[in-house]
């Protein structure tokens, strides 16, 4: 493990969900030698590969990088305010279950977001 490595690592933990932009930022506060934004993107790949990190795309913009053990769960995208909340993976089985028995597809829902409407956002539609 790198120092840069660690210092991108570090800042995607205390972040929990971040863009790669949202990373630079935050490694160019940590009060260390600045990253280049190229640097940046390299260690969160390298991250990637080893395991350490991961990443979902919560809308068609860059993907948000997370801890690795951090994908236990499905990610829920309000349409009308923008909130991103969560919901245990098990609730999500019975699509994971439907796509497998009709395609022989095995899905990854902590890869993706399901959007919609929050609890407030669908009161007012």
């Amino acid at each position: 493990m790198t120092p840069q490595r660690q210092r991108v690592l570090d800042a995607v933990s205390a972040l929990a969900h971040a863009t790669p932009d949202e990373v630079v930022t935050a490694v160019g506060a940590d009060g260390g030698t600045p990253l280049s934004p190229s640097t940046v993107y390299r260690a969160l790949e390298a991250l990637e590969s080893l395991g350490a990190v991961g990443h979902t795309h919560l809308d068609h913009r860059a993907p948000t990088y997370h801890l690795a053990d951090h994908a236990d769960h499905v990610h829920l995208v309000c349409r009308g305010c923008g909130r991103v909340d969560q919901c245990d993976r098990e609730a999500a089985a019975g699509f994971e279950g439907n796509v497998l028995q009709a395609t022989g597809f095995v899905a990854d829902v902590t890869h993706m977001a399901i959007h919609g409407w929050c609890r407030a956002c669908a009161s007012q539609r």
